[in-house]
């Protein structure tokens, strides 16, 4: 498993810093948001070579697809898309139902948010990372003289786990794997112990 090409749901400051990161090591992206492609002509034209915009279907056919939506938004954002097939589903989303100055949560039970969002992408190997970092943190060069920024990631399929993480690593990110969606998942979710943290990687 090799990801080539990268699509992008949601047009927001984390879905842009990840685009840009791609988009450096010659990476194709497919950027995509609710309101149509017509609408993202000028982040296009700032991205610049390699980036287009696309409708949600046409993004989700990238070998890897970043999800980086408002919690609310997330069925109408996976809803009606074409089949999965294995390809990699990246949730950077956090489950907040309100922004500030309530950030109301949302109460998932005993599910992470990373397995609600794998019960509305069938087929999807869902991997979580990109939620723990805050925006600025993603946007910055991860590389820096004391060591790389560190990358939480969580997933069940360990092929896509190794995949997502070799790219993170081209990326110039410090992956660490926590474990699978329910236990990994849970410490990088809100509350967990790595949520909001941000640790860089010597060497």
């Amino acid at each position: 498993m090799r990801i080539e090409t990268f699509g992008v749901i949601g047009a927001g400051a984390i879905a842009q810093a990840v685009a840009r990161h791609a988009l450096n090591v010659g990476h194709k992206v497919t950027l995509s948001n609710s309101r149509g492609p017509e609408t993202l002509e000028p982040l296009i034209h700032d991205l610049g070579p390699g980036a287009s915009a696309g409708t949600i279907a046409e993004a989700a056919q990238a070998d890897a697809v970043l999800l980086a939506v408002p919690w609310p938004h997330i069925p109408q954002a996976l809803s009606g898309l074409p089949p999965w097939d294995g390809r990699i589903l990246i949730d950077a989303t956090n489950h907040f139902l309100t922004g500030p100055p309530e950030f109301e949560v949302a109460d998932l039970g005993e599910r992470t948010g990373s397995e609600v969002v794998a019960g509305l992408a069938p087929g999807a190997h869902v991997i979580k990372a990109f939620n723990t970092l805050y925006a600025q943190h993603i946007a910055a060069d991860p590389r820096h003289e004391a060591g790389r920024r560190v990358l939480f990631l969580a997933g069940d399929d360990a092929a896509a786990a190794t995949a997502f993480a070799e790219w993170a690593d081209g990326l110039g990110f410090a992956p660490v794997n926590v474990g699978d969606l329910r236990t990994g998942g849970r410490l990088m979710q809100l509350g967990g112990s790595l949520s909001s943290l941000h640790l860089l990687k010597q060497g």
